[in-house]
């Protein structure tokens, strides 16, 4: 018989074990980094001097997510067209399906837009203030079908929201496609426009959740589509005429969004968005975008546009890497600072210190969960496709998209980009509420949430040289990993 004391480090021993497995959480990792993974899931972890503690917080909560996605644009529904039906159907699962990045969140345009392959206007008859010719024809062929396939792909749905860059030139004061104003005798017709605009979608089976009032409203240098609207423009063409004409036509729970151009104006715009409870009732939220800066998410002004309206919704509705030629097939590319934007080129002295070369895969990263962290909750990409070139766009305003494509040889790039979105659209779905978290690295870059399902998803990316080992707890449960060097991770704690 076995003396008494091996029994008692025996019960020990198991004891121990025991307490081990019921603290360690149980916690997946998936991982993209600079050296190749995409999206992988990893279960060998290496070590580093550099330790790190995230402690999640979930009693914190702050907002609730909309969603993630990209936009449905002339440009990428053409391409889709010109390649394969294999290659066609590979993209849109990658990108709506349930093994794929799920988008939850999408934009269209009305009328053209920079992104279409010619100037066109579901509006085309002069004087028509009735609209009585009011025709979607031009996006039959391929706008339509792509959402639609989509649709079709998409198990759990997917919210649209469409926005103008112009009315048609005989609206406007300056009667062409590029810059000037609304004429106020057609503000009435152009409200009308968006309820007609319902109305053709919801006849091809497609529900509009909403709407940006007009894309950019500042314009854009002048060069493709735009139309300008100050604060109060804007204010008041929706609280006197969109927000009473789509409520008339029944269609009064579509979702309104102001604004739609970069954060540094976003002060003037709430102030005047939500001037008083009469302007209030028709915006649902503030639009905004990320051209302002290649590495400033402005999380001041973001603040300042929660503080102003709490309850409202705050969405990233477009960015891309912009003003660059696509790098076919070349990874690495994204990961290195050698991307330029307009800024490099055309921003003021004075702002040239916002616009440094960058890498495109950190300023996705950085920005998604810059802006998570400060109260946005939704954030959708530009095209969803684009060529080797970074169009067609008629304007040759060329932009990467996370998908490229060579239509001539049938050829399909999925870019670091598009693994990057899908560490947040495939992870964080819609009704998920940001939570709190205590980090003890200020260079690694971390947000949190819990989906309507318990899941608990954090998000981290590491953009230095080194690689850290990570100490994640929550609730007294502990997961010690590592994540690599240039890598961002989703970590997926189930319910």
């Amino acid at each position: 018989m076995k003396p008494l004391k091996y029994y008692v480090y025996g019960l020990l021993f198991m004891m121990m074990s025991c307490t081990e497995s019921e603290n360690k959480l149980q916690a997946e990792v998936f991982e993209t980094s600079a050296k190749g993974n995409q999206l992988t899931k990893i279960n060998a972890f290496q070590k580093s001097d550099i330790k790190v503690t995230i402690r999640l917080k979930p009693d914190q909560t702050y907002q609730t997510i909309t969603g993630f996605g990209g936009a449905f644009t002339e440009s990428s529904a053409y391409l889709l067209d010109k390649l394969s039906k294999e290659n066609r159907d590979t993209i849109l699962r990658a990108y709506f399906a349930k093994e794929g990045a799920r988008y939850s969140l999408t934009r269209t345009h009305m009328n053209s837009c920079d992104f279409s392959l010619t100037n066109y206007s579901y509006s085309p008859v002069e004087g028509d203030k009735n609209l009585e010719h009011f025709t979607i024809e031009e996006d039959m062929d391929d706008l339509i079908p792509m959402i639609k396939d989509a649709l079709a792909i998409s198990e759990d749905g997917f919210k649209i929201f469409a926005s103008p860059w112009s009315a048609v030139p005989w609206m406007k004061d300056n009667n062409s496609w590029v810059g000037g104003k609304l004429l106020p005798e057609y503000y009435d017709t152009w409200a009308l426009f968006f309820s007609k605009y319902l109305d053709a979608y919801k006849t091809e089976g497609i529900d509009i959740w909403g709407f940006t009032v007009e894309n950019e409203p500042h314009g854009n240098g002048n060069n493709w589509e735009s139309m300008h609207f100050s604060p109060k423009e804007m204010t008041d063409f929706v609280q006197f005429h969109l927000g009473p004409k789509l409520e008339h036509d029944g269609y009064g729970d579509k979702i309104i969004l102001g604004y739609d151009q970069n954060r540094a104006g976003l002060k003037e715009w709430v102030d005047e968005m939500y001037r008083d409870e009469a302007s209030s009732k028709y915006f649902d939220g503030t639009a905004i975008h990320w051209y302002e800066s290649t590495y400033d998410y402005f999380p001041e002004a973001l603040q300042y546009a929660h503080n102003k309206a709490p309850n409202k919704l705050l969405i990233e509705t477009e960015g891309c890497v912009d003003s660059e030629v696509p790098k076919w097939k070349d990874d690495a590319w994204y990961w290195n600072k050698e991307a330029t934007d307009w800024g490099w080129d055309w921003a003021s002295e004075a702002e040239k210190y916002l616009h440094p070369k960058y890498a495109p895969v950190n300023r996705y990263v950085r920005d998604i969960i810059g802006c998570l962290n400060n109260w946005v909750d939704g954030w959708v990409d530009w095209n969803m496709v684009l060529d080797r070139q970074g169009g067609p766009n008629w304007f040759k305003n060329w932009c990467v998209a996370p998908v490229i494509v060579d239509p001539d040889a049938d050829e399909v790039y999925f870019t670091p980009i598009y693994y990057t979105m899908a560490h947040f659209s495939k992870y964080i779905r819609p009704g998920a509420k940001v939570i709190g978290l205590e980090n003890s690295d200020k260079k690694l870059m971390v947000t949190a949430a819990q989906n309507p399902d318990g899941s608990i998803i954090v998000v981290a990316f590491n953009e230095t040289e080194i690689p850290k080992s990570i100490n994640l707890s929550i609730h007294g449960k502990v997961k010690d990993f590592a994540i690599d060097a240039k890598a961002i991770q989703t970590i997926v704690i189930s319910n």
